[in-house]
């Protein structure tokens, strides 16, 4: 590994840089903002809810028509767009500490950034690059996006809420910087698009069906530990013990990828389907134990799972679609849509009606099942390991 990490170009050295700068920058603020909403602009709880779920639709949703525009506009462009929405919307939360419409568009601007600049980077990084090459370049680019969600809460913590102003400043100011960096970018190569003619509005053209339902299939589940994880751990343990196990998952993705890549590309998909979601399984079955030691042991066994399914997923979907990266990618954060919106919507009820039938350990069980159970179900409905791979078509 460590003989082709010298193999990565410098132009590649900056965008994984950067791709941990602006998450940093960005998970600064972001998981504050129901707080700075409700407590520091005087929002009501039912409009802090419908604020952040716009926002949120047009993160992951709006990557496909953000992809769209990478293949229309240019990587290279896309990215600098993103950017710049960037800085003007925590420019907008400056103005919003005085004016606090101007939070609400702050936070529109820096999701339809976050729609643009996600696709376009990833697709950039692997533009050109060899099929032996892009599973470390793509778990470096994952541990740098884990490693920013991380920090960037622990970073801000003491400040965001006493001094927004100085936070938002530093951050716009961080995006600034970054903005002049992609500037100087070199533009990438033409793309010979095939049959598509590179026009963003049939970016949905082309999916490919097996990794996108498992991606869909991976964050449904995962999503279960990640909204119920606190409601379930605070109660039973603390909250700190809850942000220590939380920082340890993504510290343990940032980990695991790179080491893991050689050995995740080589994998056959139906492999690492039966491995990651097994190990899924394993994990949530573990936090049923409800102990401190349970939840601890539990969260890092289903890390392991996401760190070898996260990866694999996306260089199947690179693999198996004829679409250009920027596309691919798009189609990948749509399938995290998804299955997001689906894991919301189940998994609210089912654990309110067991929790207060004081059955909570069982909603971990349940999962687990899952896990087990609908990876099968994929397994038997589809070829998996069968679908012809198409030859790629890279850059934009």
């Amino acid at each position: 590994m460590f003989a082709k990490l010298r193999q990565v170009s410098g132009v590649q050295r900056f965008l994984l840089a950067s791709s941990f700068v602006t998450t940093l920058g960005s998970f600064a603020v972001l998981p504050y903002m129901s707080v700075l909403l409700e407590r520091r602009l005087g929002f009501g709880l039912g409009a802090v809810g419908t604020v952040l779920a716009v926002t949120s639709f047009l993160q992951f949703a709006g990557c496909v028509a953000g992809a769209g525009v990478a293949e229309w506009a240019g990587l290279q462009r896309t990215l600098l767009v993103a950017l710049v929405l960037h800085v003007l919307g925590f420019g907008g939360f400056l103005a919003g500490l005085h004016w606090p419409a101007a939070t609400v568009a702050g936070l529109i601007s820096i999701s339809c950034g976050s729609a643009l600049y996600l696709p376009a980077a990833k697709a950039y990084l692997v533009a050109g690059v060899d099929e032996e090459r892009r599973p470390l370049l793509l778990s470096m680019s994952n541990s740098a996006l884990n490693s920013g969600l991380a920090l960037g809460p622990v970073v801000s913590g003491p400040f965001v809420l006493d001094r927004s102003g100085v936070v938002f400043g530093v951050v716009a100011a961080l995006f600034a910087v970054m903005a002049v960096g992609h500037a100087l970018l070199p533009r990438e190569g033409p793309e010979a698009r095939e049959g598509v003619g590179g026009q963003p509005w049939r970016v949905l053209s082309g999916i490919a069906v097996v990794p996108f339902s498992v991606t869909g299939l991976t964050i449904y589940l995962h999503m279960f530990f990640y909204y119920y994880l606190p409601v379930f751990t605070v109660p039973r343990v603390s909250s700190s013990f809850y942000g220590a196990v939380l920082m340890a998952h993504s510290i343990g993705l940032v980990v695991l990828q790179p080491l893991l890549a050689e050995r995740v590309g080589r994998m056959r998909y139906s492999t690492a389907v039966l491995l990651g979601f097994g190990a899924m399984a394993a994990g949530m079955a573990v936090l049923a134990t409800g102990g401190a030691a349970g939840i601890a042991a539990g969260t890092m066994v289903i890390c392991a799972g996401e760190a070898v399914l996260f990866l694999k997923n996306d260089l199947e979907a690179l693999g198996r679609s004829r679409r250009s990266s920027a596309v691919v990618f798009g189609q990948q954060r749509l399938a995290y849509g998804l299955g997001a919106f689906a894991s919301s919507l189940l998994g609210g009820a089912g654990y309110a009606a067991l929790d207060g039938a004081g059955r909570a350990p069982v909603f971990w069980l349940a999962v687990a099942a899952q896990c087990v159970v609908l990876p099968l179900v994929l397994l038997a409905a589809v070829r998996v390991d069968r679908v012809p791979r198409a030859e790629m078509v890279r850059g934009t």
